[in-house]
C-alpha cells in the first residue's frame, strides 16, 4: 500500500495539519501565515489527490497507521473533523511523537451519552457515510450545513456533491474509540477548539477536553472550519509556542 503525500510549506517546527472530510486547502489555507515561523505539514488523506484513493474506504484506523510514520521525532499535530479519529488513535499508540495535540470538533458522540443533540449529530452522520446522495433530503442538507458545506435551498453545488459521494462507505465515525486514557496518561498537552456554532460539537468539545485534561477554547466566525475563524491562528501559535519543548 503507497504512502500518503505530505506537501510542507515554510520553516521551523513541524506542524502537522490532518485535514477532515474537505481537503487540506479549504480547510488549513487560513493559517498559511504561521508558515514564517513553523513548517506547515498538510497531510493528504486518501482519496485526496496527490495520495492515492483508499484500496477500500475511507477508514480513520487506516489513517492512523499513514500518521503513525510521520510522528517521529515529536510534532504538533492539529486535526479537524473525521480526520481528528486517525490522530487520536495514531497518538494512543505513539505519544512519544507527539508534542502537542490541537483537535477541532470530532465526531466523538459516544462521549455524550444520552444527549438528544449529539446522539441525532452522530445519527445523521452515520447515514450520509453510508447512503450518501440517497440520505434523506433534509438530513443530507443538515449535516451538511453542520459540516460548513455551502448548502442554500437550491441544487447542492457539484463540489459539494463530489464530497458527499467521496465519503460515502467510509468507516461510520461512531465506531471510533480512541484510548484517551493513555494520551491523558502520557502527559501530551492537548487544545481542544470549536466553533460556536452548533450545540453538539459543543458539548463534544467539553466532555473531550475533561477527558484529555487539555485547554478549551470556542472561535466563532467560520463554522465548522474553526482554523479560518478570528483569532484562532494566533491563539494555536500561543499554544504551540507553549509546548515547543515538548
Amino acid at each position: 500500500m503507497s504512502g500518503i503525500v505530505v506537501v510542507r510549506d515554510g520553516c521551523g517546527p513541524e506542524v502537522l495539519l490532518v485535514h477532515g472530510g474537505a481537503g487540506p486547502r479549504k480547510t488549513w489555507g487560513a493559517l498559511a501565515s504561521l508558515a514564517d515561523r513553523w513548517t506547515l505539514a498538510h497531510v493528504h488523506r486518501r482519496g485526496y489527490p496527490p495520495s492515492p484513493p483508499p484500496q477500500e474506504r475511507q477508514d480513520f484506523e487506516v489513517d492512523a497507521r499513514d500518521l503513525a510514520s510521520l510522528l517521529d521525532g515529536g510534532v504538533h499535530v492539529v486535526a479537524h473533523s473525521y480526520g481528528a479519529l486517525g490522530a487520536l488513535i495514531a497518538a494512543a499508540a505513539a505519544p512519544d511523537g507527539v508534542r502537542s495535540l490541537t483537535l477541532i470538533e470530532p465526531p466523538l458522540a459516544h462521549l455524550v451519552p444520552g444527549d438528544q443533540e449529539v446522539a441525532r449529530l452522530a445519527r445523521i452522520g452515520d447515514a450520509v457515510l453510508t447512503y450518501g446522495m440517497e440520505t434523506d433530503p433534509a438530513e443530507l442538507r443538515e449535516f451538511l450545513r453542520l459540516a460548513g458545506a455551502p448548502v442554500g435551498d437550491g441544487p447542492l453545488p457539484e463540489s459539494v456533491v463530489a464530497g458527499v459521494q467521496r465519503a460515502q462507505g467510509s468507516r461510520l465515525a461512531s465506531e471510533a474509540h480512541p484510548q484517551l486514557d493513555t494520551i491523558r496518561g502520557a502527559g501530551i498537552p492537548v487544545l481542544v477548539a470549536s466553533g460556536g456554532h452548533a450545540g453538539a460539537h459543543e458539548q463534544i468539545c467539553d466532555a473531550l477536553a475533561e477527558l484529555l485534561g487539555g485547554e478549551r477554547g470556542v472561535y466563532p466566525g467560520a463554522g465548522h472550519f474553526v482554523a479560518a475563524a478570528p483569532h484562532f491562528a494566533e491563539r494555536l501559535e500561543t499554544f504551540l509556542l507553549d509546548n515547543a519543548d515538548g
